[in-house]
């Protein structure tokens, strides 16, 4: 699903301005479809120039018109084909990870703010989806999604702590001395 798609859906909910888009996608879509105002308007724009949204101009007092976008018939239409044909897909980019890949080469010290930053702000996302669902009824699609995204972030949370280990270098230690030199006892005895 792109852009367009979710705007037109969250419009098939309710009119709105780019302006409360832009604040679904930071909040409620925040842990998996964020996006922003470069994004939104754009799809905006083609969605009404396609005939999918119309566009109310709302005069403002010392500020330019609001815009208020409704979806029409045909977006609605639109909407609903694009929901039964999509191909669901779970994709992640994550700065996070590309950075981690290459952990080898960050300093110690650098690395451990990235994992403790990192799962601060998993914990707080874990908190602020808690802190909306408990703020508000929402439809059962809305609630999935929300208690999906807080396990999801608790998980990786709970991994990043388990398993830093694994990207901290080992203390140094005597070398081993191999398998037969522990064991000439066996052979001169």
């Amino acid at each position: 699903m792109d852009v367009k798609t979710l705007c037109l859906g969250l419009l098939s909910v309710r009119p709105a301005c780019g302006y409360d888009l832009k604040k679904t996608f930071g909040t409620s879509f925040k842990h998996f479809f964020p996006a922003g105002y470069g994004s939104i308007y754009p799809a905006l724009a083609d969605l009404a120039a396609k005939g999918l949204v119309n566009c109310e101009e709302i005069p403002q007092v010392g500020k330019p018109d609001r815009k208020v976008y409704s979806i029409t018939k045909a977006g609605e239409r639109a909407f609903i084909d694009a929901l039964n044909r999509t191909e669901p897909q779970h994709k992640l980019r994550s700065e996070f990870l590309a950075m981690i890949y290459f952990a080898d080469l960050m300093d110690d010290n650098r690395l451990a703010e990235v994992l403790d930053d990192h799962v601060e702000q998993l914990r707080e996302t874990v908190r602020y989806i808690e802190h909306q669902e408990m703020a508000g009824s929402k439809t059962a699609g809305a609630s999935f999604v929300a208690g999906f995204g807080a396990v999801i972030a608790q998980a990786a949370a709970e991994y990043i702590e388990s398993h830093r280990h694994m990207l901290t270098p080992a203390p140094e230690s005597e070398p081993q001395e191999d398998a037969l030199t522990n064991c000439k006892w066996a052979a001169n005895g």
